[in-house]
């Protein structure tokens, strides 16, 4: 790995030239369009756009490796516009398409951006103001009309393809991912292209990754975890990229695309989960799983329903995934790999493996990984994919990045004697009782969001007596709430028992605290990758904690609490 690392073959770009050459002709890049047609673009057509948004950008006389934002969502010219700054030789500057004008401004500036590529976008017109007005905007063929932007076509029809195949040096920086962070202002992590080329090329090893598989992009693609498993990836292995449109046609997405290789965060898993259990009452849906062929018979539909009926390889990661989620999809006949990663080793570090399954454990250090357990119980973890560093800050790298070189995960963790990984919970989400005992949230939420009715949970108790549980609501419970208010209540109660049945005395529960608000990306509840940010709900219920762990109740209702 180290030889290929010396290479300038092995880079995406790179990796890309040899796809384009091999194979022009094949289709790439499938884009659904606002009138419910889609739009195929192949190899050749992704390069052939590529080179003239890259002359466009040398026809700017930049410095060399400046920096390039792109705020789009996910869609074919997000990936075209980041191989031309490449082409160009600079480097990207990927941000969240859901971000406000203050956070768009923040970044942009600390990043020192030189022009920015706006995309496919639902709230331009309250982002636009956080965009320097000095610099060059350019939209991208699904971009919303705005006079100000300089049209896609138009930079197409004025620029010559870039010829040649411009390649940078496999240690040089790449892209400046902004983490999403749950906590904090986000901190521009520096990836190499080796950096992504390393995590990329194994995992297809370990995967057995071809251009026969097909891919369907729908986490943010500025996140590393997209990123490296949709786009490095495809670049590297020619897999085929279908896009999805939008929530509402996501389903009809999943069934054009039938991925055969599936990334998915815990909250998609639950998410198709519980949109099955809405249709077919649970305990007959087990019933019937468990009758030999007929239960075959039976899982085969449920995801054929579900579009996941050609998958090889189901992937779950971003965030601990519960251990009733992965045994539910192997009833159906669906095998999920747990993985583990951060941004700033490229999503690389931990996977579990198909034929060595393990129930509460991820998996096995990747190839290349070297990992070990501080004297607290931190994860460190070191490879080719960790970071470069954070952009301008040497003082938060170097609390990061021991000096042998392990990436500090921030993850308390244990290893056994096989070399598996279990995570117990974030450094900084612990938190510690009145009684000063301390308490790792996840694995209790884990417990919780075993049962039907619950979709999201979030452990709160610092400074309280005993911790309680902040839930919502999954839409079956949501109805079973309107219609048998009293009934919900007591299987609540009843999974509160069984949970704090298996819980240490300081761990356990004093209620479960029913919301009724909703907590997603637009309110900041959320991160882009749907992981619940701790700090905002705690700030926005903390005010109430008290009453409610003093209520006597087992189930307190928000809007009777």
């Amino acid at each position: 790995m180290e030889d290929q690392a010396k290479s300038t073959d092995a880079t995406a770009l790179a990796a890309f030239y040899r796809r384009e050459r091999l194979h022009p002709e094949k289709t790439y890049l499938v884009q659904p369009l606002p009138d419910g047609q889609v739009q195929n673009y192949s190899w050749g057509e992704v390069g052939a756009q590529a080179r003239r948004i890259a002359s466009y950008l040398l026809s700017l006389d930049l410095p060399p490796q400046s920096h390039i934002a792109l705020i789009s969502k996910n869609c074919a010219h997000w990936i075209v516009t980041d191989l031309a700054i490449w082409m160009a030789g600079h480097i990207s500057v990927p941000l969240y398409p859901n971000l406000t004008a203050d956070s768009v401004r923040q970044i942009l500036e600390h990043s020192e951006a030189r022009a920015v590529f706006v995309g496919k976008l639902d709230e331009w017109a309250s982002m636009r103001s956080g965009v320097p007005q000095d610099i060059p905007r350019i939209g991208l063929p699904l971009a919303p009309d705005d006079p100000d932007l300089l049209t896609w076509q138009a930079l197409l029809d004025a620029h010559e393809p870039l010829p040649g195949t411009p390649s940078p040096e496999p240690d040089q920086l790449a892209t400046i991912i902004y983490t999403s962070g749950t906590t904090g202002m986000p901190k521009g992590v520096m990836l190499s292209f080796q950096n992504m080329y390393f995590s990329a090329n194994n995992c297809l090893r370990l995967f057995n990754i071809s251009d026969q598989d097909r891919l369907l992009s729908y986490l943010p693609l500025c996140h590393v975890a997209e990123r490296q498993f949709v786009e490095i990836a495809s670049l590297l292995a020619g897999e085929t990229i279908f896009f999805a449109d939008s929530l509402d046609t996501f389903q009809r997405d999943m069934q054009r695309a039938r991925p055969t290789v599936f990334f998915g965060v815990p909250r998609i898993w639950v998410k198709f989960h519980l949109a099955v259990i809405s249709r077919v009452p649970p305990r007959l849906l087990d019933t019937l799983l468990k009758v030999p062929v007929l239960g075959r018979i039976v899982g085969r539909r449920v995801l054929e329903g579900l579009g996941l009926d050609q998958i090889r390889y189901a992937v779950c990661g971003a965030a601990p995934v519960a251990d009733s989620t992965m045994a539910w999809y192997q009833s159906l006949g669906l095998n999920i790999a747990e993985v583990y990663g951060m941004t700033e080793n490229c999503g690389y570090s931990h996977l579990g493996r198909p034929k060595r399954y393990k129930k509460g454990w991820i998996g096995l250090p990747n190839p290349g990984v070297e990992c070990r357990l501080s004297e607290d119980g931190e994860l460190l973890v070191r490879s080719n994919g960790t970071m470069q560093g954070y952009y301008k800050e040497p003082e938060k790298t170097a609390e990061t990045i021991t000096p042998d070189g392990f990436l500090r995960t921030g993850d308390i963790g244990e290893i056994d004697n096989e070399g598996f990984l279990r995570l117990t919970g974030r450094i900084k989400d612990i938190f510690k009782t009145s009684k000063g005992k301390y308490v790792a949230p996840a694995p209790i939420e884990n417990l919780l969001s075993a049962h039907s009715r619950v979709e999201q949970v979030c452990v709160v108790g610092n400074n309280l007596p005993q911790p309680l549980a902040l839930v919502q609501l999954s839409e079956a419970g949501v109805h079973e709430a309107g219609e048998n208010r009293q009934q919900l209540a007591r299987s609540l109660a009843a999974l509160m028992e069984e949970v704090n049945a298996v819980l240490a005395r300081h761990e356990q529960l004093s209620c479960l605290v029913i919301l009724e608000d909703s907590w997603t990306v637009e309110n900041g509840s959320m991160t882009p990758t749907l992981k619940i940010k701790r700090n905002v709900v705690e700030a926005t219920y903390q005010d109430r904690f008290e009453d409610w762990s003093v209520s006597g109740k087992h189930v307190v209702w928000q809007a009777e609490g």
